[in-house]
């Protein structure tokens, strides 16, 4: 019971009081969902130990338009579905490339871990970042899709601020804008 209420004490810190503070900052949903889809599909990435470099590069190129935050949040949370991934990636790459099948033994997992890997090990990589590849762009559409309403209403339920489309004028700026009228 006290590893239950240990993974509660970190999902919370790490995951949800994140996501919480970055809604109540009323980012734009659809920056939100785009830096989502973003860090979600980068998160997949094949290769464990990569994706927050990736993730980072991705950032840096985005600048401002990706909200770096959500996009680490998210990577992090893709985590566990990324090394579930793996092997079906790996299956589809090969597919998808007419590959020869390679079988998945203690062995080939002894020499990538030993740095001895074999042509057939590095080959099985590089299938496993093919599938990566052709499965990205669609990854990457069903997570905007699926995310952009939700975002849209959690931004509206926790922002304590407006939206800037939305953005109410403050007396002053009605004033300036009255006052150019005038002109």
């Amino acid at each position: 019971m006290a590893n239950i209420g240990l993974l509660t004490m970190w999902l919370n810190k790490k995951i949800v009081e994140p996501l919480l503070e970055i809604l109540r900052k009323g980012a734009e949903p659809k920056l939100l969902a785009f830096s989502a889809a973003l860090g979600f599909t980068i998160g997949l990435f094949p290769i464990c130990g990569t994706t927050v470099i990736i993730c980072g590069l991705a950032i840096a190129s985005l600048g401002s338009h990706c909200h770096a935050p959500t996009v680490m949040v998210i990577n992090l949370i893709a985590t566990p579905i990324e090394l579930s991934l793996m092997v079906p990636f790996l299956r589809f790459g090969e597919y998808v490339s007419g590959g020869p099948h390679f079988p998945l033994t203690s062995d080939a997992l002894k020499k990538v871990l030993t740095l001895q890997a074999s042509r057939e090990v590095l080959l099985s990589i590089a299938h496993a970042l093919l599938g990566w590849l052709v499965a990205a762009p669609i990854i990457f559409a069903a997570v905007y899709i699926l995310s952009l309403p939700l975002f849209k209403v959690l931004v509206l339920k926790f922002s304590t601020r407006p939206l800037s489309p939305k953005r109410s004028l403050s007396p002053t700026e009605v004033r300036l804008k009255d006052d150019e009228k005038e002109i």
